[in-house]
Order: structure tokens, then sequence, then C-alpha cells
């Protein structure tokens, strides 16, 4: 689940109900192989509900922010 804590998650045998889900096709070539799959994205691990319950909000991960400049010159040594 995108956007989890290492902490939470769902387990083999929960119902899992999704609400507005992202239904996208993927198809990847790899070494003259070719793998085809489905994949269901969600917004938030919160818009979920896992055995009749919503997660608690500890569930989603803190964002974090990145930043790169490739043209930046390397840091001094």
């Amino acid at each position: 689940v995108y956007n989890a804590t290492p902490t939470w998650g769902v387990t083999v045998g929960d119902a899992l109900g999704v609400a507005e889900p992202e239904l996208s096709q993927h198809l990847h070539q790899h070494q003259g192989q070719t793998f085809s799959f489905l994949g269901l994205r969600v917004s938030s691990p919160l818009s979920l509900v896992v055995n009749g319950r919503r997660p608690p909000g500890s569930a989603l991960a803190p964002p974090r922010l990145a930043l790169s400049n490739p043209s930046a010159p390397p840091p001094p040594q």
C-alpha cells in the first residue's frame, strides 16, 4: 500500500473496501519477456476500509521532500 507507514498493512484474509480506485494496465518488457498486470491505486491508505474499519491516522506515512539539481556543481570535499 503506497504512502502507508511500514508498521501498518493488510494481511491475507482481511476484507478490504476500496473507494474510488484507479485501475491501470501495466505492460513491461525485460530480457525478451513480457510482463502484463493490473495495478490498483488509491489516493491514501486512509481511504480504505479494512475489516469494516478505517485505518488510524498513524497508518499514513509523513510527507518527504527530496530535491535534486543535476546541473549543480558537486559539493566541495
